[in-house]
């Protein structure tokens, strides 16, 4: 195994920043097509269609935005500490809110819980480093 280069909080940071900008892609290759074709999605998925489609669309959008707002996190964890925190904190509400008020599309949750744990740790580890 080759030693690496960089220190244990460096190393958090780019783990960190890679992670985010994957999870970034995923939220858009979820929300983009939903935008799009949000019933043909959701049934492609085995998720519930709701009669009044212009929900499934504004939760998209919002999920686009909140994408744009992981940016500066993804880019410099430690210049945007709030950032990387509050987006951290954004996936574990996602968690919450599928796994435990909407559990029918809990695979919502399972895509937030993939990136979260993660995220939660590096983010930890590079905190530490700063305390």
């Amino acid at each position: 195994m080759a030693l690496s280069t960089q220190t244990a909080p460096a190393a958090a940071a780019t783990w960190f920043r890679r992670i985010m900008w994957i999870g970034i892609a995923a939220n858009l290759a979820l929300a983009v097509p939903v935008l799009v074709r949000p019933a043909a999605v959701l049934g492609a998925y085995g998720l519930p269609v709701p009669s009044e489609i212009v929900w499934p669309r504004f939760a998209a959008l919002l999920l686009v935005l909140l994408s744009v707002f992981y940016m500066p996190a993804a880019i410099d964890p430690d210049r945007h500490r709030v950032n990387a925190v509050v987006a951290v904190a954004s996936r574990l509400a996602g968690v919450l809110f599928f796994f435990l008020l909407h559990t029918d599309y809990w695979m919502l949750g399972a895509l937030d819980l993939v990136f979260f744990v993660p995220e939660a740790v590096l983010l930890m580890r590079m905190r530490r480093a700063h305390d």
